[in-house]
């Protein structure tokens, strides 16, 4: 099978069963796809083969995996994790690169590589899977612990690493056995490209993008602004390629230009599905080159390929880690997470091979290697915890010490209230909690607020309110009630499962950011969800009707009556073409339907409509200028505008059954 077509519906087939039992085994989707690689790669089923259309779709992918990390890439994000990010990350990239140089110079008699290999093969085996391990970092909500920083970090200089060595390798390629003046020409050269691309990108596209974007978001056409985020992306891709760089570094470039601009976060939201699907698609890739003849063959060298780099690398970063002042647990539990290969390092050794540099038969037990690496990484991650704690014995020390001193300060404590997270609202809430002598205990992972906000008398602690342990300690089953100030549906759903597992009946009130999550919290465990935009939406509603006139106690009893409807009148807006990117998670809409003569609704009573069924409820009708009461032997009249509220699926159903015409 070798049309286009026929390839992508197998792979899609056999993905969407493979995905969704990774996601059944609480895998990442990730996974899926290199299963899905193996199955189906030219070395088992050979379903989908190795050929010029895989490896066409893997390059696709390539370019909007790059693309996702230049749209993230912040220079102010950059600024605050500096030390982690170009100090740790920087000298564990530099130290492995350096010792693979070393390896394959003194190995240099048995395989025939020169140094300018050990540089491509040190590059590829520094790299470990951001896609992966950010993924899974997430799912845990353990991005802010205090190994998920230096993960990040290490990672963000990774992904960095990436584009300069895309450079680095092909140049390399050049160099002839004289070394020093071919080295100095094709790094030139390389180098002078790269200037030129990036002065063009930065200087002149800077100027362009954003007056472009905004010109285009005013057509307020969403498939012509897409279209224009495609161009951009696979414009400045083509013109690298043709530049003799790499379409990796014009894709990386593009997110970057518009990553400084307004239109970030819709440009995400647009490009989410794509570059979730292509890279799916590229670690499919990845998958086919896992030779199961290559690895009987040579299974002890492969063996010594997976055990030998991230021995190295746990080894390496984990020290790296303590010399930037990070705890024992979290150094080694750092280690442990970045130890894999990585996707970046596929798209490193791909000109490495292509330009001979690393041979063939040397280049298949390597890429062997690494695949069993990103497959094993999962397991690895899951079991860091205990392996630690048994490994670590100051580890156990710490959490017993940490253990104590939530116990201690909530010792005396019955009746109070547990605030999780000391963020600048976690710290409003004290404030409001002291002022009525009501005793609380706050948790928070970062250990430089917990020490000055402990220092000034608040009654916080280090820890983390997703640990049973932690929550037994700060007393949760004599606690009146357990707030979540931060908003994370992610973390927050992890701290109310562990919450509700150990004291079912705890009230539990949490925050969200908007109506969307109110759902997915509430079915989770939450007694209360404080959605951000609706409670805003309520304080300027209230202020607006006292200043126009409107009785206090009225105003009060209309925000009551919100609130009593647990939002419900509130839930859901009309979308517009220039709602701010953060408004768009929610999936609750309201949508208004002028009712036409010629309706199929007309003359039928309210309750006839079926309109609960699909999932779709009545805001209210409007009869001219008149607000009908809502009852459900209401009459539908032409010219009635029924406000309905529902999913955007479920209200297109329910517009399609309301304008069909009379049998």
């Amino acid at each position: 099978m070798e049309s286009l077509l026929g390839i992508i519906v197998v792979l899609l087939v056999v993905s969407v069963g493979t995905v969704a039992a990774a996601r059944a085994l609480k895998l990442p989707p990730l996974v899926g796809y290199l299963v899905v690689g193996l199955l189906l790669g030219p070395h088992a089923l050979a379903l989908a083969p190795d050929t010029d259309v895989t490896r066409w779709l893997a390059e696709i992918g390539v370019v909007f995996l790059m693309f996702s990390i230049g749209l993230e890439f912040s220079l102010p994000k950059l600024r605050a994790m500096r030390s982690l990010v170009f100090g740790l990350g920087g000298l564990q990239v530099g130290f492995t690169v350096l010792a693979v140089v070393a390896a394959v110079l003194l190995t240099q008699d048995l395989h025939g590589m020169g140094w300018q290999a050990g540089v491509a093969l040190g590059g590829a085996m520094a790299m470990s899977s951001t896609a992966m391990v950010m993924r899974l970092a997430s799912d845990r909500g353990e991005i802010e612990s205090a190994h998920g920083r230096p993960v990040v970090g290490v990672l963000l200089f990774q992904d960095l690493a990436v584009v300069p060595l895309l450079v680095l390798i092909p140049a390399l390629a050049g160099i002839g056995a004289d070394g020093g003046q071919g080295l100095t020409t094709a790094l030139g050269l390389a180098f002078g490209k790269s200037v030129l691309v990036l002065a063009i990108a930065l200087l002149i596209g800077q100027r362009v993008v954003r007056p472009w974007l905004t010109l285009v978001a005013r057509r307020k056409s969403q498939e012509l602004f897409t279209l224009n985020v495609l161009l951009m992306t696979l414009g400045l891709a083509w013109i690298t390629e043709h530049a003799g760089l790499s379409l990796a570094l014009g894709a990386f470039l593009a997110g970057m230009l518009i990553s400084e601009t307004e239109f970030r976060y819709q440009v995400e939201a647009d490009v989410k599905p794509y570059r979730d699907v292509l890279m799916g698609l590229f670690f499919i890739s990845v998958g086919m080159l896992l030779d199961f003849e290559v690895v009987a063959q040579q299974w002890a060298l492969i063996a010594a390929l997976v055990v030998g780099p991230m021995i190295f690398k746990f080894a390496l970063i984990s020290a790296l880690a303590k010399v930037f002042r990070v705890a024992n647990g979290p150094s080694l539990k750092t280690g442990l997470w970045l130890c894999q290969a990585g996707e970046f390092g596929f798209v490193l050794l791909d000109p490495a091979g292509l330009s001979g540099i690393v041979p063939a038969e040397i280049l298949q037990p390597i890429q062997a290697a690494m695949v069993i690496s990103m497959l094993l990484a999962p397991f690895i991650i899951e079991r860091s915890d205990g392996w630690i704690l048994r490994v670590v014995r100051n580890e156990w020390l710490a959490r017993s010490l940490e253990l104590h001193r939530i116990a201690a300060q909530t010792m005396g404590s019955d009746r109070h209230v547990i605030v999780c997270g000391f963020g600048r609202c976690g710290q409003n809430l004290a404030q409001m909690l002291d002022g009525e002598k009501v005793p609380y205990v706050a948790l928070d992972l970062d250990p430089q607020r917990t020490r000055e906000a402990a220092a000034a008398g608040q009654s916080v602690v280090f820890g983390d309110a997703a640990r049973k342990e932690t929550l037994v300690a700060a007393g949760i089953h004599r606690a009146n009630t357990l707030v979540i100030t931060y908003a994370d549906r992610v973390s927050a759903i992890h701290v109310i499962h562990t919450a509700r597992h150990l004291a079912p009946a705890l009230p539990i009130v949490v925050r969200s950011r908007d109506d969307g999550d109110l759902d997915s919290l509430r079915a989770a465990g939450a007694t209360e969800v404080i959605p951000e935009v609706v409670e805003g939406s309520l304080m300027l509603a209230s202020h607006a009707l006292a200043l126009a006139g409107v009785p206090l106690h009225r105003v009060i009893r209309r925000i009551r009556e919100v609130r009593d409807t647990r939002y419900a009148m509130l839930r859901g807006y009309f979308h517009g073409s220039t709602d701010d990117a953060n408004e768009r998670g929610s999936d609750v809409l309201l949508k208004s339907f002028s009712v036409p003569v010629v309706a199929g609704c007309v003359g039928q009573h309210l309750e006839a409509l079926g309109l609960i069924e699909i999932g779709v409820e009545v805001n209210n009708i409007r009869r001219g200028r008149m607000q009908l009461e809502l009852d459900q032997n209401l009459v539908i009249q032409a010219g009635d505008v029924i406000v309905m509220r529902g999913s955007s699926e479920a209200l297109a159903i329910a517009e399609e059954l309301l304008s069909g015409r009379p049998a």
